[in-house]
């Protein structure tokens, strides 16, 4: 029971799209601009920087602060379990993200969410996370295949630190959040295989955080 209800406070907090409303509230629908996503990407080059910086932090607020609540709610009580309660409130974040029912469930690709589960997880990989993202995007110029990356270092430092004792927890524990994080990532990768394919081609777009603009 207390798996689902971390679930469900995390999946009404990432109903929150803040892509959507902060397109709304610059007269358009970011749904329908760009690359169709409601993500920080498509805020990003549809918007600018100062939007794609917007949504990214309104992103990754709203699977912190689900993961807050359900700590708040369930921490202290059940201790054993704290971090995968964290990790079904955060995987509810990133689902009410990518699967808003109100907008015929179109939203992200849940990369900003997975951050905020990241940093909500271990100081560690949010660290080598942050060197990895902007590195890539420093050297190749590509948004997507940052985010793989993130999400592979996801899945590789939970499994690292879990088995050093990290998260304190039993082993069927470890392995259902380790099996947790793997579908999470693998729903990251297959939201992103229009992107895979264009990387593979040759033909994926190039952003260019870094460079004077909007």
């Amino acid at each position: 029971m207390l798996r689902i209800l971390s679930l469900a406070v995390g999946y009404v907090f990432g109903l929150f799209q803040t892509g959507y409303l902060y397109g709304k509230s610059q007269g358009i629908d970011i749904r329908k601009e760009g690359s169709g996503n409601a993500g920080t990407t498509n805020a990003l080059r549809t918007l600018g920087k100062k939007a794609g910086l917007i949504v990214m932090i309104g992103d990754l607020l709203k699977c912190i602060l689900a993961i807050l609540l359900v700590r708040l709610l369930f921490g202290r009580t059940h201790p054993e379990i704290d971090y995968l309660l964290r990790v079904y409130a955060g995987i509810g974040a990133i689902l009410g993200h990518n699967y808003p029912f109100y907008m015929n469930y179109k939203g992200g690709k849940g990369v900003a969410c997975t951050s905020g589960l990241i940093i909500s997880i271990s100081p560690v990989m949010t660290v080598i996370g942050i060197i990895l993202f902007f590195g890539t995007i420093t050297l190749t110029h590509y948004v997507s295949l940052a985010s793989l990356i993130i999400g592979l270092e996801f899945v590789i430092g939970t499994i690292v630190l879990g088995q050093m004792g990290a998260f304190h927890m039993s082993t069927g524990h470890l392995i259902e959040m380790y099996i947790l994080m793997i579908l999470i990532v693998a729903e990251m990768y297959y939201r992103h295989r229009s992107n895979i394919k264009a990387l593979l081609n040759g033909t994926e777009r190039k952003t260019y955080i870094f460079k004077r603009g909007k």
